[in-house]
């Protein structure tokens, strides 16, 4: 029943809710600054109406920022929004989202006051079904293209201050992969070949972690728009102590080509996806953004990798290690931080040792450099959906981390981290906004949880679950298979009665004369003998 669900779904586009909405892509929004489109339930602007919230300015954080980013006014996603925007909707209550059409993260229902826990599971462990379902989710956010969404191909200056808008229309699924390439593209000073290297706003900081989860939570809600499957949870790829990628088989991420090993198997419906903004050194040659046009195919060749960068995958030693570091970050919260848990989970610090500015990736980035091809691109990786796997097991370390420390808010900082980072921050390039400091909080306040985190019991359950799913989509045909067993029984004893009242009695002696004196035995012939085991 649910494929021909999800076939109706492929005959339709849903809409998308994520950056920049289209109602805030023309010049008025740009010049006036202001992105409050109108609620669809009343018609206000934010849902005003209806107190779902209300058209606001902005308030931006003035802590001071570290060192390592020394421009000021160079770059648009400096104090995010307010290049573009500088009044938002501000949503109130268990409402969210660009319009406050949307509920809080954990809650549901028209009213949002339905408060449920999603469950994310081990991919491994799904059964063959949801195996099935989860790629044709995929592949149907690759091919829809977004109807309130559309991103940035200029900057704002090229945009001649809004009044020539430049933004183009792409998929579900390349939303997040455009959002993904701009919050860690490379500043543009001006001019070909001109940039600033030293800046990510969601990378080598403290916001990696609440960044991610954050990104993570908004993909996951576009899928259960998308398919109208409200039970839907992105699944984890747990690569603890794995010897090679065991999720890279054509029934689940894709296995590689027998023709060309850096590529995927025609096999793989992911063999077809087209990649964007997968060129990050042309981009910079040319002094341009991505212009979000389709590039070449997906490239992945796991293993074949630098071994000085990467020895080995991380194991269950390494996250152990990771998990018991205190602190959150360090000194100058990038990627030369000693002794901090953000810094060593990211993959910059020895996870043997804790010490920052590593020769060797661990943990997070071992992963990006061990998938090899476009995983290996900060900027490209998000375009293979092996990025969702790998990134919901860190984010599940995150919360392992947050659960055994419960650190107090102070940990998060709100000042002197590299820009973008700090507590106050609203992360690029994310509408509706979203503080930093708003993810460094349990999943369980934001409404989701991991298997491999519940209790003995629970975890007992949960290992369950894949066979009862097969055991559901088994039994009508183990019925229908009784029945038809029970039937042909019936009719069999019914014509063994009808032929026994037909027969005349005859005395006992009589019937020795109407049968042969004994039957063949089964395969007595040389030219049929033969065995079970054989026959196959």
């Amino acid at each position: 029943m649910w494929l021909l669900t999800l076939a109706t779904l492929l005959l339709r586009v849903a809409p998308s809710h994520q950056q920049f909405p289209r109602l805030c892509a023309t010049a008025a929004a740009l010049r006036t600054k202001e992105c409050c489109p109108p609620w669809d339930g009343d018609g206000s602007p934010c849902g005003a109406s209806s107190g779902r919230g209300f058209c606001q300015d902005v308030e931006f954080t003035h802590q001071p920022d570290g060192p390592q980013y020394p421009f000021i006014g160079l770059d648009d996603r400096e104090k995010w929004p307010s290049v573009f925007y500088n009044r938002t909707c501000q949503c109130v209550g268990n409402f969210m989202g660009f319009s406050c059409a949307d509920c809080k993260y954990g809650y549901f229902g028209a009213k949002c006051n339905e408060r449920r826990e999603s469950l994310r599971r081990n991919i491994l462990h799904l059964s063959r079904s949801e195996r099935i379902r989860l790629v044709s989710y995929l592949n149907l956010a690759k091919q829809s293209v977004s109807s309130d969404y559309v991103v940035a191909t200029g900057t704002y200056e090229e945009m001649e201050n809004g009044s020539n808008p430049m933004f183009a229309e792409v998929s579900v699924y390349d939303v997040f992969v455009w959002m993904h390439y701009y919050v860690s593209r490379n500043a543009l000073l001006g001019g070909p070949g001109n940039v600033w290297t030293n800046v990510d706003f969601g990378h080598w900081a403290p916001a990696f972690l609440p960044w991610h989860r954050a990104y993570l939570l908004h993909w996951e809600r576009e899928i259960r728009k998308l398919t109208g499957d409200l039970t839907f949870s992105i699944p984890y790829w747990d690569w603890r102590d794995a010897q090679g990628c065991d999720v890279c088989t054509d029934e689940l991420m894709g296995a590689q080509s027998p023709q060309d090993p850096s590529f995927l198997s025609p096999g793989s419906v992911f063999s077809s996806w087209k990649t964007l903004c997968s060129t990050p050194e042309d981009y910079n040659n040319r002094g341009v953004l991505c212009d979000a046009r389709q590039e070449g195919p997906l490239r992945r060749n796991p293993g074949n990798h630098n071994r000085n960068l990467v020895e080995r995958l991380p194991t269950s030693a390494d996250v152990a290690f990771t998990l018991s570091l205190t602190q959150y970050d360090t000194g100058a919260m990038d990627r030369s931080s000693n002794m901090s848990f953000r810094n060593t989970v990211e993959g910059f610090g020895d996870p043997k040792t804790g010490l920052g500015n590593s020769s060797r990736m661990g943990m997070h980035a071992a992963i990006h450099v061990f998938l090899n091809g476009t995983m290996s691109s900060v900027q490209a990786s998000a375009n293979d959906p092996i990025f969702l796997l790998h990134h919901t097991f860190v984010d599940s370390i995150y919360e392992q981390w947050l659960r055994r420390h419960r650190p107090p808010p102070s940990q998060y900082p709100d000042s002197d981290a590299p820009i973008g980072h700090n507590g106050g921050y609203h992360m690029v390039p994310f509408l509706p906004l979203h503080r930093n400091r708003d993810y460094f909080i349990s999943s369980k306040d934001l409404g989701y949880e991991y298997s491999h985190l519940l209790d003995a019991n629970q975890r007992l359950v949960e290992s369950m679950h894949p066979y009862l799913e097969e055991l559901q989509d088994l039994w009508p045909w183990l019925l229908l298979t009784g029945v038809c067993g029970g039937v042909a029984s019936a009719a069999a004893a019914a014509a063994l009665l009808m032929a026994k009242r037909r027969l005349p009695r005859l005395p006992v002696g009589r019937w020795k004369g109407l049968l042969p004196e004994r039957l063949p035995l089964l395969w007595d012939r040389d030219e049929d003998k033969g065995n079970y085991q054989t026959a196959f």
